[in-house]
């Protein structure tokens, strides 16, 4: 992310320097990179919780002075009224202040976490298939949400929370010496106490609070995951295994919440113990100096009032620390994410300047997800650019692998793919999924109008040519049939439409994209027959001048295949066309004869199967 992005509204959008902030190895330090392009206004919020501590201080110093000067003189009329002017001028001072220190901070925090959400939601859609495959999607939206907001609740109070404990302590320190340097020095003996007893939670609470929000990434993964599936839980009847399920989980969360609010509840105790043993024992103490002329009444006064800002920065101190460990458990959390290596989208050289052919050719490939592991072993075929190709084989034995090889989800782990003669791993992946289109079993829809999904494919088209996308899909009837048309919203995950009608958006939004490279994974399976043929018809359009691999179970769907792969325990075991791979009787007619007892009528189930 470099350069800068114009926020209409805000000015200039100043992109964060991951690189300065994931290579200091002090959290707290990668915290204030975070701030990048905010510091300015993190300083003027200082400036201005300086002023208020001054005007706060000035109060009790005038207030103090003020009741000395009147039992001398016994102070009336026009004085008072002075004093009380000044008094009121402190307060608005005081108030003024602290509303533009907050309104800075808030504004600090605001921007710079928008800016990391921003870059977070990036770096997550630049992160490899593999990545996304191993990790769950209810952790990551924990991190991306709640860890972000502990960071915005970081930024707004405790990042500014330190220079306002600074300056109150520091200026209210200075102001006691003043008065008596001995009675300052008496009032801060118990810093060192509540510091040691900080540290020592916060470490503890820093382990607490990270099991504590690992245990919610659970939550949010379980949540997500019967959401999504809430369908099929219905239809199984079981929402009680799954309350029970979510119940389980969410008492291991309330275990470990207590445990964190019970060391958390234990501190302020603690500190207030202390605070309160000091506060009374200096007031005390400053009392005790009056009678014997070591400090006037007025001084005593003001003593009292700058005893409190004293001892409340101390005591905040450890509230301080103890939220900042939030802050670093959750910066830990984001940072994880943001180190996981992003796809090299343009770091290779070569993109087609006229687009491609489509000749495709696997050469001696093999892959494994894990080492030694092999999914895939030596298999080698070629694909002229126009053919279609169908992929055969039981569960298990390597087709999806294959497929997902085509546009890089995963590298081969050795051998090549070669895409009209050059190696993809020359391609930029920007360039070599462009040149893709892939329809898949499992249609995935997004929330939103028929109109956004079908553009998803190709988002500058027009009407005319998004309208002829679906005819070409035989989608724009029942289209024209749903409430507004093209504009209907059809819900999370098209969840309005049927099994055949969300199938047939895939494919005019694959028609729309008009790649010359189509990979097409049962795309047929689990539509019903009258279904299947609007469907069929509809990849019959697709599939013209394209270079298509197709994947499906049932065989009568590749009769008119170019070429027809049977993969078999990791390897290519038959290849060639319908006729020839019956009149070997191998595994292919094997297959075949044995699917037509249960599907008689199988061979005639569309015009792309009829031969």
């Amino acid at each position: 992310m470099i350069g800068v992005i114009v926020n209409e509204t805000k000015g200039p959008y100043i992109p964060l320097d991951m690189p300065e902030v994931l290579g200091s190895k002090n959290k707290l330090l990668s915290l204030w990179h975070l701030m990048r392009g905010y510091h300015f206004h993190y300083l003027v919020s200082t400036i201005f919780l300086s002023l208020a501590a001054f005007a706060r201080t000035g109060m009790y110093i005038y207030l103090g002075n003020f009741i000395d000067r009147m039992l001398d003189k016994k102070l009336v009329g026009q004085e008072l009224t002075l004093g009380a002017l000044t008094f009121g001028a402190l307060i608005a001072l005081q108030a003024l202040s602290s509303f533009m220190s907050s309104w800075m901070a808030n504004f600090t925090a605001e921007n710079s976490t928008r800016r990391l959400r921003d870059h977070l939601f990036d770096h997550i859609q630049r992160l490899s298939y593999s990545y996304h495959s191993e990790s769950k999607t209810g952790d990551l939206l924990d991190r991306a949400t709640s860890d972000v907001d502990t960071l915005r609740r970081f930024f707004a109070d405790q990042a500014i929370g330190v220079g306002r404990i600074v300056m109150i302590f520091i200026i209210s320190f200075i102001a006691i010496a003043r008065i008596n340097l001995r009675l300052a020095l008496v009032s801060i003996i118990i810093f060192p106490i509540v510091l040691v007893i900080s540290l020592i939670f916060f470490k503890r609470l820093s382990q607490a609070y990270e099991a504590y929000q690992a245990q919610g990434a659970i939550l949010s993964t379980d949540l997500q995951e019967n959401l999504s599936g809430v369908r099929v839980v219905k239809a199984f009847a079981r929402q009680e295994y799954e309350i029970e399920k979510f119940d389980k989980e969410n008492r291991e969360k309330l275990r470990l919440g207590k445990k964190f609010n019970w060391m958390h509840a234990l501190f302020w105790p603690l500190s207030d113990i202390i605070c309160s043993a000091q506060s009374v024992g200096s007031n005390f103490y400053a009392a005790m100096m009056v009678p014997n002329g070591g400090i006037t009444l007025g001084d005593f006064i003001s003593f009292h009032g700058l005893l409190g800002w004293l001892i409340w920065p101390i005591r905040n101190l450890g509230r301080l620390i103890i939220d900042t460990s939030r802050a670093l458990v959750s910066y830990g959390r984001i940072a994880v994410v943001l180190q996981a290596p992003e796809e090299d989208m343009t770091g290779c050289t070569y993109q087609p300047e006229e687009g491609i052919r489509g000749q495709i050719c696997f050469d001696k490939v093999s892959f494994a997800y894990e080492k030694d592991q092999l999914v895939l072993d030596d298999v080698s075929f070629s694909c002229q650019a126009g053919m279609v190709v169908a992929l055969l084989g039981s569960t298990g034995s390597g087709k999806t692998s294959l497929v997902n090889l085509l546009p890089r989800f995963y590298d081969v782990t050795n051998g090549a793919i070669r895409l009209d003669g050059r190696d993809l791993r020359d391609y930029t992946l920007d360039s070599l999924r462009r040149q893709i289109s892939i329809v898949l079993q499992d249609v995935f829809l997004f929330y939103g109008s028929v109109r956004d999904n079908i553009l998803f494919g190709r988002p500058g088209a027009n009407d005319e040519e998004m309208i002829a996308a679906a005819r070409a899909a035989n989608a724009h009837d029942f289209i024209m049939r749903l409430p507004d048309g093209y504009n209907t919203i059809i819900g999370e995950r098209g969840v309005r439409l049927s099994g055949g009608q969300k199938q047939r958006l895939s494919i005019a939004r694959a028609v729309l994209k008009n790649a010359p490279i189509l990979i097409l994974d049962e795309a047929t399976s689990a539509v019903d027959t009258e279904t299947e043929i609007l469907i069929q018809e509809a990849i019959e359009n697709l599939i013209k001048g394209r270079t298509t691999i197709i994947i499906a179970h049932r065989l009568s769907t590749v009769r008119r295949a170019d070429n027809i792969i049977v993969l078999e325990d990791k390897s290519v075991r038959e290849t060639g066309t319908h006729e020839q791979l019956m009149s070997i009787n191998g595994l292919y007619s094997r297959l075949y004869n044995m699917q037509r007892l249960w599907e008689p009528n199988g061979e005639n189930i569309s015009p792309l199967l009829n031969v």
